[in-house]
């Protein structure tokens, strides 16, 4: 998905090429369903977590590349910006402990990261977006030194034929052009992986995409950017708004985002890889070798480069994947919804209540997705990330509802019955799960904390914002790191 890529020039021969062999890649993969030869391994997951670099003052770290050296170990990689890394865990089993082992590895894994990170004068912050950063941090040249980030940079602003316009109408107004796909490098997120069969991919993807909304008002924690107090997850809007190749005409038109929630439910997987074709023009039109027909005939497993890596640039909040692990295919649903943080046992919280939730809603007797339309839930995550937790969500049976009263009332014992049937331990789903609980009962997530604590110090002849942001930084990595969930931090000034 985020393979690199060598310096390209392309040229509308490429274009054909790619667009022919996209084509021939679809057929292969409808030939692979119907043969039915994929991984029957349900219930694997994994998780990636992207991060944020500050130094000591708790502001942006241009050191991405120094870090990585310092780490040394291929389960981190760049992100976008300079001040982004990413961690890749490897994916397991979900029943038992393995969550318990989840927290603790990447506890373990972010902890020795940091420590090696100080030796460059950097921390690692796991927050949907960095409360310090400003606009001036934000340009082409702090890129990540990376042919693949480049060439989509070059890309997009090619088909736009202008800078991008960033408007952002919430507690505070922010109107901004940027004249490179920087600004998408503020969003930094955890996309939880699970591996499905293909014949029950729609099934989940349907559940993920009706529950987009209440992970979000749950988990928001991304209030602020370039200094404004914006949505309570402000990186929803940003990032559609960051990676749009459309200019004003094409979106009175009607043509289709490329951060997209998607227009309808799905029957198939199928769906989701033949819309990519037939609505996206290819950003990195780059051809392999593997004829993928002729892979599928001599028995061995396709690769289907072309089809993934176009994949790859279509950023559906949840995306489909196809993967060839070991001469096995399988396909899974990536969730990309959630900011980064605030803790790990925050992050593996989010975690169980979403895989509990999507595994019930899934197997549920009467889908979810044939009781509310698609319009209402690409609704409620718009409501979620502009109001957090005090959005009012619609859900059927129920008609409109606090995140909060909602979850509590209706989605935590369902969460926990798809637990069950996931056979996670029960004391480790009731630490979890009561996580969510007390969430909701206190009301403070990520970005209620983080705007309470620049009330107070900016309030009664307090420090003035960018001060107030800055400190606020620096206790949130406190807390971050003493690992006691947000509902738990305490406010002052």
């Amino acid at each position: 998905m985020g393979r690199d890529i060598q310096p390209i020039k392309i040229s509308g021969e490429d274009r054909r090429k790619y667009r022919e062999k996209l084509r021939r890649s679809l057929d292969v993969f409808d030939r692979m369903l119907r043969e039915d030869v994929f991984e029957d391994a349900a219930g694997r997951v994994g998780q990636e977590i992207e991060l944020n670099l500050v130094d000591e003052r708790g502001e942006p770290s241009m050191r991405n590349a120094d870090v990585l050296d310092a780490i040394a170990d291929p389960a981190w990689a760049t992100e976008l910006g300079q001040f982004n890394i990413e961690i890749n865990v490897p994916p397991r089993q979900l029943g038992g402990d393995a969550l318990d082992g989840l927290e603790q590895e990447i506890r373990a894994d972010l902890n020795a990261a940091d420590a090696k990170a100080r030796g460059s004068g950097s921390r690692l912050v796991m927050i949907g977006i960095l409360p310090t950063l400003r606009q001036e941090d934000v340009h082409e040249g702090t890129l990540s030194a990376n042919a693949r980030y480049r060439a989509m940079n070059e890309q997009i602003f090619a088909a736009r034929g202008e800078d991008l316009r960033i408007a952002i109408d919430g507690a505070e107004q922010l109107l901004t052009h940027a004249d490179s796909i920087t600004p998408e490098a503020a969003c930094t997120s955890v996309q939880l992986h699970v591996q499905v069969t293909p014949d029950a991919f729609a099934s989940y993807w349907n559940a993920a995409q009706a529950i987009c909304g209440v992970q979000v008002a749950l988990a928001a924690n991304s209030p602020y950017l370039f200094g404004r107090q914006l949505w309570h997850e402000t990186r929803i809007t940003l990032f559609e708004q960051a990676t749009d190749t459309r200019t004003e005409e094409l979106k009175q038109q009607g043509v289709r985002p490329r951060v997209w929630f998607g227009e309808r439910w799905i029957t198939s997987v199928f769906d989701l890889f033949e819309e990519n074709i037939r609505y996206f023009p290819a950003l990195l039109p780059i051809c392999e070798d593997e004829d993928p027909l002729a892979a599928l005939d001599s028995g061995s497993c396709p690769r289907l480069d072309e089809m993934s890596l176009h994949n790859g640039t279509i950023y559906r909040w949840n995306r489909p994947v196809y993967a060839a692990v070991d001469g096995q295919p399988h396909v899974r649903v990536e969730n990309r919804v959630l900011p980064a943080g605030p803790t790990v046992a925050d992050t593996v919280a989010n975690a169980a209540f979403y895989y509990g939730l999507v595994r019930a809603l899934a197997e549920a007797q009467r889908p979810i997705w044939t009781q509310m339309s698609f319009a209402a839930a690409a609704d409620n995550l718009h409501a979620a990330a502009r109001h957090g937790m005090d959005a009012q969500l619609y859900w059927p049976g129920v008609g409109e509802a606090p995140a909060a009263e909602l979850v509590l009332r209706r989605l935590l014992p369902l969460a926990r019955e798809g637990l069950s049937q996931w056979e996670v331990s029960p004391v480790l789903v009731d630490r979890l799960l009561g996580i969510i609980e007390q969430r909701c009962l206190t009301g403070q997530t990520g970005a209620a904390w983080q705007i309470a604590t620049v009330g107070a110090l900016t309030g009664d002849g307090g420090v003035d914002r960018p001060e107030a942001l800055r400190l606020m930084t620096q206790r949130y990595i406190e807390h971050m790191h003493g690992n006691q969930p947000v509902h738990t931090w305490p406010v002052s000034a």
